[in-house]
């Protein structure tokens, strides 16, 4: 499995040795053992451009995944915005680590075949989260 973090005009701190391996285990608790992932930490206006670009939304968000995987490899590109990452952890009154880890593990998901447009998928991309940021070795104490 190859897994890369990216950064374009932000600057962040990553233990990604141990990112990587929590991704791992997320993708081989649903049975992919063959991935390339990447993973690219941004600003608003990078993701926005984006967003427009390729998705036809004027708005900015905080995560975009692009999905590129066929049946013997999962394969995509994980936008992250980390101005917005920066905002919700305010508006949800979470660290920013622990909202990181959430938008990541949301990219990640995606790539594993869960979607978020109803009402039942939300519920179940959330509760899936809620999982996998419990055995994040990364995560908060606090």
């Amino acid at each position: 499995m190859e897994i890369s973090f990216h950064k374009k005009g932000v600057y962040l701190v990553v233990k990604s040795s141990l990112l990587k391996e929590w991704i791992k285990k997320t993708l081989i608790h649903f049975g992919n053992k063959n991935a390339e992932i990447d993973v690219i930490f941004c600003d608003d206006n990078y993701l926005k451009k984006i967003n427009f670009e390729y998705l036809k939304h004027n708005y900015f968000t905080d995560v975009i995944t692009f999905d590129y995987s066929n049946k013997k490899l999962i394969k995509g590109d994980i936008f992250i915005s980390i101005d917005r990452v920066k905002d919700n952890a305010k508006n949800y009154k979470v660290s920013f680590n622990d909202e990181l880890f959430r938008v990541i593990i949301h990219g990640v998901l995606h790539l594993c075949g869960f979607n978020d447009k109803t009402v039942k998928e939300k519920e179940e991309m959330r509760k899936q989260e809620n999982f996998f940021l419990n055995i994040n070795p990364c995560k908060s104490t606090d």
